[in-house]
């Protein structure tokens, strides 16, 4: 068998290498060690690591498609949403910084970029404030959206060039910044006894991903921040898989603020006209002055 495995093509072997290390590969593949334990918890760990940078490219992507199928974003906290892309931004820069594999992080790359989108998206469906006594067409929320997206590139760019001990600080605060970005989910969930369009896959891909980036910290890492801030996201992570169970096939209660902004903008009550008193007795005064003969007067043109 070693007769094969140490003449693999270059196509598996240069990769294979560049993954787990020359040393490991020789002992691992080449030489079939397979109770060498700590090449094998790193080859586990590697190939966990690609699994969820790979996983983290599509995570959101059926959230985002549930929002623009449905053209809303019921059921989903704007506050959770922007709060969990800043924690991805600064655990990615964090990371990136401390020039740590890309198998160690890759996926808050993928992760960071669709929940912007997806915060974007939330912002855009955000129910308009038009009154029920006009007939003017809603507030288009396009301004904010730009606002939104210039705000999420300036964030970048200040946590890429801050000092490393300010960057360190606020890895240090995703813990918290965490908590209060699941908080306001499961508040809204528990709310309207209902997740809404809060992605299945998400949350789910969430929970193993987090569960598998505690050992490929553990092993690869060894960063007890990034360790804390996972553990945390794990927690927070079940507590929404657990509501989705209580809550499947319940609908999100049909209010206002939960309106399409189709249906708000062009579906709005409609106006009822109020005459005042004072034009109602004018013209009432001008009708009993009229003559009650059928004859109509006209001016006689020369």
């Amino acid at each position: 068998m070693t007769a094969i495995t140490q003449n693999l093509p270059s196509f598996i072997k240069d990769p294979a290498i560049g993954l787990i290390g020359p040393h490991c590969y020789s002992s691992l593949v080449e030489n079939l060690h397979v109770t060498d334990s700590v090449c094998l918890k790193l080859a586990i760990s590697k190939g966990l690591g690609v699994a969820i940078v790979l996983g983290g490219a599509v995570m959101k992507i059926p959230q985002l498609l549930l929002i623009l199928r449905a053209r809303h974003a019921k059921g989903l906290s704007l506050p959770a949403f922007g709060l969990e892309t800043l924690a991805y931004l600064i655990t990615l820069l964090y990371a990136y910084r401390n020039n740590y594999p890309f198998s160690t992080y890759g996926e808050n790359f993928f992760l960071t970029i669709q929940n912007v989108f997806i915060t974007l998206l939330i912002i855009y469906y955000l129910p308009g404030t038009q009154s029920h006594l006009t007939t003017k067409r809603a507030k288009s929320n396009t301004p904010a959206v730009l606002v939104a997206g210039v705000v999420s590139i300036v964030t970048a760019y200040v946590l890429l060039v801050i000092p490393m001990h300010l960057i360190q600080f606020l890895q240090l605060a995703t813990v918290p910044i965490s908590l209060f970005s699941k908080i306001p989910q499961i508040s809204e969930n528990y709310r309207n006894k209902s997740t809404g369009q809060l992605s299945v896959f998400a949350v789910a891909s969430q929970v193993f991903g987090c569960a598998a980036r505690l050992f490929t910290t553990a092993t690869e890492m060894g960063d007890s921040l990034v360790f804390a801030g996972f553990a945390l996201a794990f927690v927070l992570n079940v507590a929404l898989g657990i509501q989705i169970w209580m809550y499947w096939g319940q609908g999100v209660p049909a209010t206002k603020e939960h309106w399409p902004r189709e249906k708000q903008e062009f579906d709005e009550e409609p106006t009822e006209i109020v005459t005042p008193q004072y034009a109602q007795a004018s013209f009432n005064h001008a009708s009993a002055t009229q003559p009650t003969t059928g004859r109509r007067w006209a001016r006689k043109v020369d």
